[in-house]
């Protein structure tokens, strides 16, 4: 194992093999424990896609939530799921099923379509036209506005679900579906989420499905792997310490090399000329 896979693997903190039933309790009462710190706290916030990262996210949130009633006596905290489609969603069942599996404690829909397309109607305005790619980021920011306007209103928090897979290769947007406040599956990568989803008794199709952002116009349902130009197997593989190909750990370190910026926080000026 080369000194960069090995720094990678540290960093993210991935384990070889997991026991499901162990990472799941380690994420609700990472949950549990932020909520009971945190006396302002009555809810969670999470976007459901209906693919297998918010799913996982907002079940174990959910379960968090029912323990957290459960050990109080009242009803004190809430799961709010928040399905957030840009215009009409074609894996649309998927997300209902997802929330069949998740019963949260209550479900908003908002359409970002309007909020997005006036967004991008201005800068055109400006004489900014963005891409096709940009306007994905557009509308994931968008998305993490929403979250947060309403964790503002229910005094939540917002939950996301990076994972080590993701974070990796950083296969998220800045400040959209990577600017949140709680990461409870950091640590996990692809394969060891499926494992704890078919441990928690979710339905297959939730998680067997082919992983796509959708967020570009001209390539929808892109999958992640295409974009990525690696699999996930092999980032998976990679991040448990075992032996991939050169063209495939080349492809993974450069994401890693390139996205460094998405895993840290703004830079201050003393870190820029003291470190």
């Amino acid at each position: 194992m080369s000194h960069l896979q090995q720094q990678i693997i540290d960093e993210l903190k991935v384990l070889p093999t997991i026991d499901p039933e162990v990472e799941v309790r380690k994420s609700i009462d990472f949950l549990k424990d932020y909520a009971k710190k945190h006396s302002f706290l009555k809810g969670f916030v999470i976007a459901i896609s209906g693919g297998q990262d918010s799913t996982l996210t907002g079940k174990l949130v959910q379960l968090a939530v029912e323990e957290l009633n459960n050990e109080s006596g009242e009803n004190n905290y809430s799961t709010y799921a928040i399905r957030l489609p840009y215009g009409v969603q074609a894996d649309e069942q998927d997300c209902q099923d997802a929330l069949d599996f998740i019963q949260p404690t209550t479900i908003y829909e908002i359409n970002i379509k309007p909020a997005v397309d006036a967004s991008v109607q201005s800068l055109i305005d400006a004489g900014i036209e963005l891409s096709d790619f940009a306007k994905g980021n557009e509308k994931a920011r968008e998305r993490m506005k929403v979250q947060y306007s309403i964790a503002a209103m229910k005094n939540a928090v917002v939950v996301g679900t990076d994972h080590a897979a993701e974070s990796i290769t950083g296969f998220y947007t800045k400040y959209g579906d990577g600017g949140v406040d709680l990461i409870p599956l950091y640590r996990l990568n692809k394969r060891q989420g499926k494992q704890i989803l078919a441990y928690l008794n979710c339905p297959e199709h939730l998680y067997l499905k082919t992983p796509t952002a959708d967020l570009e116009e001209e390539r929808p349902a892109l999958p992640d792997e295409t974009a990525l130009g690696v699999t996930y197997d092999e980032i998976d593989d990679y991040l448990e310490g075992k032996e991939v190909s050169e063209g495939a750990k080349k492809i993974i370190e450069g994401h890693y090399l390139r996205s460094q910026h998405k895993r840290h926080m703004p830079i201050s000026i003393f870190e820029h000329f003291w470190k």
